[in-house]
């Protein structure tokens, strides 16, 4: 079974419009509320409004424990949309705000990513320019206490929910580093906005981009991210590898300009419903940063929603290889409809298809090269004896420098050496660079 926190299920399935109604990886325009003469003329269920009624009534009356009208009417709701399909929901409160700040990136909170180890609340590591890198929080401080009260037996779910809160008012966390006594640290929460867009270059001439989630701000944060690539590598890069594996979705207008960054031309996505709002498509504007250079991208059973429309763009267009494993195959469109007491709907109002006109709804898309996880064992023999060894031998005719046994400088340990996924990928693109430049 899969399990899911309660933001990354939101997340998978949410295409939301914070304000003015938005489009979500998940979601188009949201609806017109008269949207069909169907919906308009349709005359009331009464018999069935009537059995609604006498339930009500039966269970207020006889439940064990008294139940308010509001309660009822709430649960009623949720039931109403969660028996349509997996991805429509009433969204309370809390769970339309969680859904708000996923979307935009940005919360009021200290910036720690934290991770959960033998039942303990363990840093991963602190946000840089936050109040927890300020405060001198480091990787792998435990944190035991949030205001006092202990966090051991505590989800790290609810650890987070403490730690969030209002701008600018204080908690103290209480720490212990490296097995030494336990210190307090008292910090302000401030807004944190996470990036959702992680680059590097691999080794010369190959970049690396990861998308963790589609945000409002992640189809500037790849543009960003592929001028710096371009100007740490100081010329025109040999290939690209863009890794989506287990980005859950997010808004759609990111994917489909993460998607016009990549190509120059032609349809990216296009959905289909029965109302009007969610016949939408979108094409290339001309605008690819790319530069047309080789790319790989990684998917795997965790790359959901826009990370599916991306993928499948670029396959369809013929504009990157496919490798990992096949996707989760979410490919229905969800519309976030804000109600006017802090809740909402979101409700599944259309399908995506690709370029190509798949729908990949429970099917998923299919990399090209299929590449399943695999640990790398790096061999630890001596290397073996080279003629530079040997007492005597001949100097290269050329004048270069010997190159005997261990002359070699110990290589920066990088992402690839231990992601048999993404060393693949990035050994796919260095045979395409070789063969092009032939």
């Amino acid at each position: 079974m899969l399990h899911l926190s309660r933001l990354t299920s939101l997340a998978l399935t949410i295409a939301l419009v914070i304000g003015a109604p938005l489009a979500f990886a998940d979601q188009a325009a949201p609806a017109a509320p008269a949207a069909t003469a169907a919906t308009t003329k349709a005359p009331l269920p009464l018999d069935e409004l009537r059995t609604f009624a006498e339930v009500m009534d039966r269970i207020k009356a006889a439940y064990v424990e008294p139940v308010d009208d509001k309660t009822l009417l709430e649960n009623a709701i949720k039931g109403m949309l969660s028996n349509l399909d997996p991805h429509s929901a009433y969204l309370g409160p809390e769970d339309f705000a969680e859904l708000q700040e996923s979307t935009s990136g940005e919360f009021g909170g200290l910036g720690i990513e934290v991770g959960s180890e033998d039942g303990q609340i363990k840093v991963v590591s602190p946000i840089d320019d936050t109040p927890a890198s300020k405060a001198g929080i480091q990787a792998g401080d435990l944190i035991v206490k949030i205001n006092g009260q202990p966090t051991r037996g505590q989800s790290m779910t609810e650890a987070v929910d403490k730690m969030r809160g209002k701008l600018g008012q204080k908690i103290t966390l209480t720490l212990v580093r490296d097995g030494g006594a336990p210190f307090d640290v008292t910090l302000a929460r401030a807004t944190i906005t996470v990036k959702s867009v992680k680059s590097q270059l691999l080794e010369s001439g190959y970049g690396y981009i990861r998308i963790t989630q589609f945000q409002v701000k992640t189809g500037d944060e790849v543009a960003k991210a592929l001028a710096k690539l371009r100007k740490d590598n100081g010329k025109k890069l040999n290939g690209i590898v863009l890794d989506l594996r287990n980005n859950p979705g997010g808004v759609l207008q990111a994917a489909v300009e993460v998607v016009d960054h990549f190509i120059s031309k032609g349809l990216i996505v296009y959905t289909k419903g029965r109302i009007a709002n969610s016949e939408l498509r979108f094409s290339a504007t001309g605008n690819d940063l790319s530069e047309g250079v080789p790319l790989a991208v990684l998917i795997n059973g965790g790359s959901a929603s826009a990370s599916e429309i991306v993928a499948g763009a670029l396959q369809d267009q013929k504009r990157g290889v496919l490798m990992g494993t096949t996707s989760f195959g979410k490919g229905s469109v969800q519309t976030v409809l804000p109600l006017n007491n802090e809740r909402a709907l979101k409700i599944t109002t259309a399908l995506y298809y690709t370029p190509n006109g798949r729908s990949i709804q429970a099917q998923g898309i299919v990399p090209d090269i299929e590449v399943r996880r695999a640990k790398i064992t790096n061999e630890t023999d001596s290397e073996y004896y080279k003629e530079a060894d040997l007492q005597g031998h001949l100097g290269n005719g050329n004048g270069g420098a010997d190159q005997p046994t261990g002359s070699r400088a110990k290589a920066k340990p990088m992402p690839q050496d231990d992601d048999y996924q993404l060393a693949q990928a990035l050994s796919l693109l260095k045979g395409l660079s070789i063969t092009r430049s032939r």
